[in-house]
């Protein structure tokens, strides 16, 4: 009887070893997808960044204020 119950408790925690091992690679997937959208929103607000100052420097040109 023993034998079995080692058994058993053998495989909860290989299942258990299992499960925190998928979770732990889910919340890596996660977390390179925060990273990656981060990076992104970075990147497009440093693009409207520079369109704004392109409008902004146009203006000024257009206005003679740039001199």
């Amino acid at each position: 009887m023993a034998d079995n119950s080692q058994k058993a408790n053998f495989h909860a925690g290989e299942a258990k070893g299992q499960a925190q091992a998928k979770a732990d690679q889910l919340m890596d997937k996660a977390s390179n997808a925060y990273e990656s959208a981060k990076e992104s929103c970075q990147e497009a607000g440093q693009q409207m960044q520079a369109k704004a100052q392109g409008a902004t420097d146009a203006v000024k040109d257009a206005t003679g204020m740039n001199k």
